[in-house]
C-alpha cells in the first residue's frame, strides 16, 4: 500500500516488469517458448499471461533468481558488444568453450537447468574482465 501512495511499483508489479523484461529479452535471443518456459521455469500457462498482458501468478525464488540471471546475461551481453545484432545473436550461436562445447549457449540454458543457467553467466562475465 506504501507503494502505491510514493507512486512506487510494488514488490509484484517490479516482478512482473522483471519478468516481462526477461521474456523479451529471451526472445530478442530467439528461444522458443518452451524454451523460455524451461530457462524461467514458467509454465505455458504463466508464460501466456505475461504475454497477454496480465499478471502471472505469483514468482517463487528460484524463478526471480533465473529472471535476474536473464537480465545480467543481457547486460553483459550489452556491455561486451555495441552491434544490437551480436547483443542478442550469441546466445544462439555455437561456442566451442569447453563449457559449451560446441553448443549454444541458449541450447545449455534451455535444457533448464540452474547450475546451468549460472554457469553460463559466469562464463560470459568471464568475458568482461577478459578471462575467458
Amino acid at each position: 500500500m506504501v507503494a502505491q501512495e510514493t507512486g512506487l511499483p510494488s514488490e509484484k508489479d517490479k516482478h512482473i516488469i522483471g519478468l516481462r523484461t526477461a521474456i523479451t529479452i529471451l526472445k530478442g535471443w530467439k528461444a522458443r517458448r518452451s524454451q523460455i518456459q524451461k530457462i524461467l521455469r514458467i509454465s505455458r500457462y504463466a508464460l501466456d499471461q505475461v504475454t497477454a498482458g496480465n499478471a502471472p501468478p505469483k514468482l517463487d525464488g528460484e524463478q526471480l533468481m533465473r529472471i535476474s540471471i536473464v537480465l545480467n546475461i543481457h547486460a553483459a551481453m550489452r556491455t561486451l558488444f555495441e552491434n544490437p545484432a551480436n547483443v542478442y545473436g550469441f546466445m544462439a550461436r555455437p561456442n566451442d568453450n569447453a563449457f559449451f562445447d560446441g553448443r549454444a549457449p541458449l541450447d545449455v540454458i534451455a535444457q533448464g537447468s540452474m547450475q546451468d543457467l549460472v554457469e553460463t553467466y559466469r562464463r560470459i562475465e568471464s568475458l568482461l574482465n577478459s578471462t575467458w
